[in-house]
């Protein structure tokens, strides 16, 4: 699986968008991976996309990129539309998977994908980077250590001004498009992660747009035992995108928690403790964790991650699914 020589996992690019670039450029830092192939839908894109990265093999489709015997692992970072195509060939292919979030734009198609994957005996993970930063890797450890007591309510929100494109991909029915599935994925999967993904109730709210998709919403999740989650996205609303976790003795705060180079410890009647994340002096964006995630576990064997399981992403994306039904939202190719 992994290269005799150096020890690292082949990877490839399938697609060359923006998510692509941000993947590709933090893979040199990688421990544990090296970028090897790229695909695209042409040879001029694809080639385009190798000689900025210097990537020695070159697709000009994405058939070819996943049938390539040199690549180990594939990394989809296409449109959410098209994920499960992009997933099932190379799953069919017998690649190792990480697919940019969210994995499927529904969890019918998820379920075929795991069920996919798990026929296969083959990896598969969903690309919730955020998870891997180192710190809310810190997060993690400081709800696991009982730092702030009993955990009660979650914030969290993600919301950007993209401007008025109704064609363009945020705003597009056809491509999925609206806040939930791009910005509203990353609070609802930092709730799961702290209370886990199945709330006893849920309360929403969104504002439709005259493109018939959700432009901001507001979720309010139950998990009873006075345990709720606030949870906001938006695409044409800018937004703090902060997260705090209220215990029952002190809380924690992430300042633009999506990118998470910085979280503080709030313990009451004791001093602030600030953990902060040196990445950005080493030029990584912070792809590369999640990248080296995947490596560690195709090089012990493992099919899917620990952080964040597949039963995980069948959840949340089965929650993000009630919570359109609740807005009446349905895509036009569902």
């Amino acid at each position: 699986m992994a290269n005799a020589s150096t020890g690292k996992i082949k990877w490839g690019i399938l697609g060359t968008g923006g998510i692509a670039e941000k993947f590709a450029a933090d893979l040199t830092h990688a421990e544990n991976g090296e970028l090897y192939a790229v695909g695209s839908r042409t040879k001029e894109s694809a080639t385009k996309f190798a000689d900025k990265y210097s990537i020695p093999s070159i697709h000009g489709s994405y058939d070819d990129l996943v049938n390539n015997p040199d690549v180990d692992a594939i990394y989809v970072a296409t449109p959410h539309p098209f994920h499960k195509e992009n997933v099932l060939a190379a799953l069919h292919a017998g690649k190792a998977v990480l697919c940019e979030k969210p994995m499927t734009v529904n969890a019918g198609e998820l379920e075929e994908l795991v069920a996919t994957a798990r026929e296969k005996n083959l990896f598969l993970m969903e690309a919730m980077w955020s998870r891997f930063l180192p710190s809310l890797v810190k997060v993690r450890e400081w709800l696991d250590e009982g730092k702030i007591g009993e955990v009660k309510i979650v914030k969290a929100e993600f919301g950007f001004h993209i401007g008025w494109d109704p064609e363009g991909r945020l705003l597009n029915p056809a491509l999925g498009g609206g806040a939930l599935l791009d910005a509203g994925i990353y609070p609802v999967s930092f709730a799961s992660m702290v209370f886990g993904p199945k709330p006893e109730r849920v309360w929403t709210t969104a504002h439709i747009g005259e493109t018939g998709v959700d432009e901001h919403f507001s979720i309010m999740l139950d998990y009873g035992e006075g345990k709720t989650a606030s949870l906001h996205g938006g695409v044409r609303l800018h937004l703090p995108n902060d997260a705090y976790i209220h215990g029952t003795k002190g809380y924690i705060h992430i300042p633009q928690f999506l990118f998470a180079d910085q979280a503080t410890l709030h313990i009451n009647g004791e001093e602030p403790v600030t953990f902060t994340d040196s990445r950005a002096e080493q030029g990584v964006s912070g792809y590369k964790f999640e990248a080296e995630e995947v490596g560690r576990a195709l090089l012990e064997g493992k099919k899917e991650s620990s952080v964040i399981t597949l039963e995980e992403s069948l959840d949340i994306i089965r929650l993000l699914d009630q919570v359109r039904a609740e807005w009446g939202l349905k895509y036009p190719f569902e």
